[in-house]
Parts: C-alpha cells; sequence; structure tokens
C-alpha cells in the first residue's frame, strides 16, 4: 500500500492566509461602506490581502 501524502498545506500556511483573507474582506467591505463602487472596494480588499500575508508571514512563529 501507498504511503498517504502529507496534507496540502501547513497549519502555519492555512492561519496566514484565513487571517489575511478575513482583512482583505474587512477591508473592502469598509471601502464599500465608505462609498467606494464594488469594483474598487475589491481592489481594496485585493491589496489589503497582499500586505497581510506579508505581515502575518512575519508574525506568525514558524
Amino acid at each position: 500500500m501507498a504511503p498517504s501524502p502529507g496534507p496540502l498545506l501547513s497549519v502555519r500556511a492555512a492561519v496566514i492566509l484565513l487571517l489575511a483573507t478575513v482583512v482583505g474582506l474587512l477591508a473592502g467591505l469598509l471601502a464599500h461602506l465608505a462609498g467606494q463602487p464594488l469594483p474598487a472596494a475589491c481592489l481594496v480588499g485585493g491589496g489589503a490581502i497582499g500586505g497581510s500575508v506579508l505581515l502575518f508571514h512575519t508574525i506568525v512563529g514558524r
């Protein structure tokens, strides 16, 4: 029998991506509530996700 493959993502990577997604959703929501059109709010959220991944990568311990 073949050995089972390892997990697709480590727990650390999953936590970083989850936190970044939450930050991006909140940033996009706040931008939309501030009067930005939906496409612009999505761009704000995407930028926040990118920045958050870098931030949480340095903060979350290995």
